[in-house]
């Protein structure tokens, strides 16, 4: 499949980038992180996987992690290190982590990032390689778009120029816009339904502990249009399989 990651493009990671803080639909992605991570998650040590321009990363480190934000793209490391010089990114090639330390974290986070990986073979072993930085009692946490993201509107982003969206099969790549951004070119995304996820965590020898489904509430500030309702995001807790 021909499919280029957006953020890959100067004007759209630049866009991208200046969303610092939490506006709107994303507010439901990092409104409940700490009491999820306190929860699920013992131990100060984790990696970023995807850091992007670092916001998950400096998120992490608000909450008194002490972690490495990793990315594939230079372009988007070099604007976290802007960020935040004294912080810790690194470029990494999909799937090769071993420098980093294996089996000494207590968490591997990542944030939107699978939304852009395509080809289940691909994404299980990346997953694999992510995994094995894990010690026995640590936890991975995947943030990714509910599968509804891609046919519904939101106080973020809009699809209902792309009707195609609503034929999308695991695999296929997807349209979406942000609305919070600058830059108001759709974004490719790759389409992968909840049973195809649960496959991947299967293939990356991962248990599946929890999902988390947050959804909007009326008496926060934002214009929310479907948030109340769907989730548009999905949080997967995991583990190793250690049997």
């Amino acid at each position: 499949m021909d499919f280029q990651n957006a953020y890959n493009d100067p004007v759209t990671a630049g866009s991208y980038a200046k969303l610092q803080n939490f506006p709107n639909t994303y507010h439901l992605a990092y409104r409940d992180l700490p009491v999820i991570i306190k929860k699920h998650v013992k131990g100060d040590k984790a990696i970023d996987f995807g850091c992007g321009a670092g916001r998950s990363t400096r998120f992490l480190k608000g909450l008194g992690f002490e972690v490495i934000g990793i990315d594939i793209s230079q372009e988007m490391v070099a604007r976290a290190r802007k960020f935040d010089p004294r912080g810790d990114y690194q470029v990494v090639a999909n799937g090769k982590y071993s420098h980093l330390g294996m089996g000494k974290y207590d968490l591997v986070q990542s944030i939107f990032t699978f939304d852009n990986i395509p080809g289940m073979e691909n994404r299980a072993k990346i997953l694999k390689g992510l995994a094995g930085l894990l010690h026995q009692e640590g936890s991975m946490l995947l943030l990714d778009s509910n599968p509804d993201m891609y046919v519904n509107e939101w106080a973020s982003f809009t699809t209902k120029d792309y009707p195609e969206n609503r034929n999308a099969k695991s695999g296929d790549k997807v349209l979406i816009v942000n609305t919070d951004m600058e830059d108001r070119r759709p974004v490719e995304d790759i389409y992968w339904t909840v049973h195809d996820y649960h496959e991947m965590f299967n293939q990356a020898g991962l248990v599946l502990v929890k999902t988390y489904k947050p959804l909007g509430r009326p008496d926060e500030p934002f214009k929310w249009i479907n948030e109340e309702s769907i989730p548009p995001w999905f949080i997967y807790i995991l583990r190793k399989d250690m049997l």
